[in-house]
This record gives structure tokens, sequence and C-alpha cells, in this order.
């Protein structure tokens, strides 16, 4: 039991120094050419200042975003519905003429009877 007791107290030196932290191989390269002050704490470097993009850039994106697409398909729903309003001689011209003058609005595009075929 005494043998154990000795073997041990002489073991809890050696796990204390495993676990010591070891210096940073940087700050023993700079202390072995004896360059800077010993204690003193390693600097780091000055971060480069980033260039200003703006938080809503969407240049990189491969799909359009969903909200488009949506828009688009809106725009074919309405642009069948017109181009049956063309064909039908029953509606008035000033109703149909009206509707399209609508769909030139949203589209961003002049719109007829004949444009509608694009759609």
């Amino acid at each position: 039991m005494r043998r154990s007791v000795i073997l041990l107290l002489c073991l809890l030196p050696l796990g204390a120094l495993a676990q010591a932290p070891a210096q940073p191989a940087a700050g023993a390269a700079q202390a072995a050419a004896g360059g800077g002050q010993a204690g003193a704490p390693p600097t780091l470097p000055t971060p480069t200042p980033r260039p200003e993009v703006s938080w809503r850039d969407t240049s990189n994106y491969v799909f359009q975003s969903v909200a488009r697409t949506t828009e688009d398909l809106q725009h074919v729903a309405y642009a069948l519905t017109l181009r049956e309003y063309c064909s039908n001689r029953k509606i008035p011209d000033d109703f149909v003429k009206d509707r399209l003058a609508r769909f030139s609005a949203m589209t961003g595009r002049e719109e007829s009877c004949r444009t509608l075929m694009d759609y």
C-alpha cells in the first residue's frame, strides 16, 4: 500500500505537466529569435475592410425569384383570358381595349390581340 501511494505521488506532477498549455508556435519562434518582449501578447493582423455590398444583391442567383415566376404565370393566365375576349365577337370592342390597356400597364409593354400570341 505504501508503495502505491509513493508511486501515485510521483505520477501526479507528471500529469500536471502534461496538462499545462503549450506555448504557441509563433510565440516560440519569436522568443527563440530574440524578438519582442517575453511576456507581450501576440498581436493580431489588422482586418482588411470589406467592399460595400448591397444586402439585397441577387445578381448571382441562378433561378428567378418565386414572386417573379408567380407573376409570369399570372400574366399567362390573364393573356389567355384576353385571347378569348379578342376572339369572341360578342364582347364589345371598348371592353376588350380597356382590358388590354390594363394588361399593358401590368406587363409594361404595349399589348394588343396580336401580341397576346407571345404568351
